[in-house]
């Protein structure tokens, strides 16, 4: 199983302005513009960050997964949340043939947590041996800054200026106030398997 972002968050989107005057506020940054490419970069690496430990999407945007099969012939958990379409899905055969999946044999069960694509019938078509599936979706919180949560807008930015001023980084460790803004976000393992 493998999961590759389509598109990423672009720059204009990132809030800089934001980041800027939290770190104005904690340790007397000045603004004249030239550490907008870093504090960019510390965003990049802050959304990277969290979206890793919650299992989702701050930003809306396409990703592909691909794997080999379903782990049930009605449904499959989804590795990333929350979903917002499946925009298709492919069955791959060992030869490269791809043959897309009619829209009308599977829907998207919408879960804050673990989102899943489902059969609408029958069952999900599974690829021939060594064949391979491949879903692509669009998932996300929003598509911009001010649609994202309230308490991931602080998480990031609280992530983002402790990259930046070199803090928490030697123990690989995450901000207190970031693992406490991100819990309700973080899915529950019983078991095993994500709830």
């Amino acid at each position: 199983m493998m999961m590759v972002e389509l598109s990423s968050v672009a720059s204009a989107s990132l809030p800089v302005a934001e980041l800027t005057e939290h770190l104005r506020l904690s340790s007397g940054f000045a603004d004249d513009g030239s550490q907008d490419v870093i504090l960019e970069g510390h965003l990049r690496a802050a959304l990277s960050a969290i979206e890793a430990r919650i299992g989702k999407a701050i930003y809306r945007r396409q990703f592909l997964w691909r794997l080999s099969h379903w782990h049930s012939s009605s449904e499959q958990a989804l590795p990333i949340a929350p979903v917002q379409q499946i925009d298709s899905i492919r069955v791959i055969s060992v030869n490269g043939t791809e043959t897309l999946v009619p829209v009308e044999s599977y829907g998207l069960r919408r879960d804050d947590h673990r989102p899943a694509v489902v059969s609408v019938g029958r069952s999900l078509p599974n690829p021939t041996h060594n064949g391979s599936l491949e879903i692509e979706m669009e998932a996300g919180f929003a598509i911009d800054w001010h649609g994202v949560p309230a308490d991931l807008r602080q998480a990031v930015l609280l992530q983002a200026a402790a990259f930046y001023e070199g803090t928490d980084l030697e123990t690989g460790g995450v901000p207190c106030g970031v693992s406490l803004l991100i819990e309700p976000y973080r899915s529950v393992r019983l078991r095993g398997v994500s709830q």
